[in-house]
């Protein structure tokens, strides 16, 4: 049974940060206030927190627009992050009632969880505990990711900023490359971030244009990696130029599914999702161009830079993320639980897209792969359709606010300590 007068909101972060996910939580506490609740709690490293009984009232970090609009240019996520796998229900039904006594006290109404594929499994469990109790709390994902892997959406919050600046990065690194000359030429391999999907490492193809070739090669998880090939085609392209450049996704694999980086020694830690910690493939790559070509190599992981850089976010997607924060506040006021809210791509020239919101059962623990079709037959470089879908994303600026030359971010003054 819902109550008659609203009372508060409780919202969290999870997963791996973007440039974005801050203006989803703005947008989320901007909502709430103009809906009446009377305060907006924020989740100190999401569920995890919770549970330990750390949480924030978020109008003592948001007390005016100033505080609003840093926040949409604050990078990483404002209220620190986790990635906590709740149990199953029957695994740990005390886990769960603890977790419902923490909301009851603070006269939660609505819980939203500002997250990836691992974050909406937390919000499938909490609102199907809810159900099972009778809980009238409404339980309501907004969307993040910068894997863009998310089922059932266009595209996910935070990927068009990661994409922009992937593809304006890459751009850079190949007109660097070209200033150096070598005798034997030289092979530059950039790791771009992708477990299983490719959506970041396409991106690369974006750095293409009048005054660039863009990368040589594109190499994405949905396919087999062949060694032998890719070698292969890097001796090819030294004897036409000088400066060869290849972007791979860091979750590229072999056709026995063994990871790329696990072709030398690599880390064993696994998250608690069991994700295993991706990162060296660049490197291992130019160990083995080296010793079979003999040129020189450059391993670059962009690595956590392409989520953070928020100076180089997107302004369609700082927009976006902030409707879809104010659209799961809205679906949840209004009733929903159980449910995501989605991004629906009405047109792409002009580009314009909407929101819904769909069941989270049927999102949750999904992956949304690049369509085979969107990358060319020989499996090295994306489509015309890939570029036409990703192209609208990155459009327009967000300026930092500058302060001594350095963009400002929202940060409270012993805010710092309690994370």
């Amino acid at each position: 049974m819902r109550y008659t007068e609203k009372r508060n909101v409780i919202v969290g972060q999870s997963g791996g940060p973007t440039a974005a996910i801050n203006s989803s939580l703005a947008g989320v506490y901007r909502t709430a206030k103009d809906r009446g609740y009377k305060k907006v709690y924020g989740m100190l490293h999401g569920v995890q927190g919770l549970i330990e009984g750390r949480y924030v009232d978020l109008s003592e970090h948001i007390t005016n627009g100033l505080d609003s609009e840093l926040l949409k240019r604050t990078p990483a996520s404002y209220l620190g992050s986790c990635r906590y796998k709740l149990p199953e229900i029957h695994e740990n039904q005390a886990l769960y009632e603890q977790i419902f006594t923490i909301l009851k006290d603070l006269e939660i109404d609505c819980f939203i969880y500002i997250g990836g594929n691992d974050s909406m499994d937390t919000i499938k469990k909490l609102s199907d505990y809810a159900i099972i109790t009778g809980s009238p709390i409404r339980f309501v994902g907004c969307p993040k990711t910068i894997d863009n892997d998310l089922a059932l959406t266009d595209h996910t919050p935070g990927y068009g900023s990661a994409a922009k600046y992937i593809g304006t990065s890459v751009k850079e690194i190949i007109r660097d490359g070209w200033s150096m000359r070598n005798s034997k030429g030289q092979v530059i391999i950039i790791e771009i971030m992708g477990r299983n999907a490719g959506w970041l490492t396409g991106a690369a193809a974006l750095s293409k244009g009048e005054d660039c070739d863009g990368p040589d090669a594109i190499y994405m998880p949905e396919l087999d990696f062949d060694v032998d090939a890719f070698v292969e085609k890097c001796k090819n392209l030294l004897q036409v130029k000088n400066s060869v450049v290849v972007c791979v996704s860091e979750g590229i694999h072999t056709a026995d599914g063994k990871y790329v980086m696990e072709l030398q020694d690599a880390t064993d830690f696994t998250d608690a999702f069991g994700h295993k910690q991706l990162t060296g493939t660049a490197r291992v790559l130019c160990d083995i161009v080296s010793r079979e070509i003999g040129c020189k190599t450059r391993a670059i992981e962009l690595s956590t830079l392409q989520r953070a850089a928020s100076h180089c976010a997107s302004r369609v997607d700082i927009l976006e993320a902030y409707e879809v924060g104010g659209a799961a506040m809205k679906a949840a006021d209004e009733g929903d639980s159980g449910k995501m809210v989605t991004i629906t791509r009405l047109s792409d020239d002009p580009y314009q897209a909407g929101t819904e919101v769909k069941d989270v059962h049927k999102i949750a623990n999904d992956e949304r792969l690049v369509p085979r079709e969107w990358v060319n037959e020989e499996g090295t470089y994306v489509t015309d359709e890939f570029i036409t879908y990703v192209r609208p994303l990155i459009q327009g600026d967000v300026a930092p606010i500058m302060v001594d030359g350095i963009p400002r971010h929202l940060y409270k003054p012993g805010y710092q300590d309690l994370l």
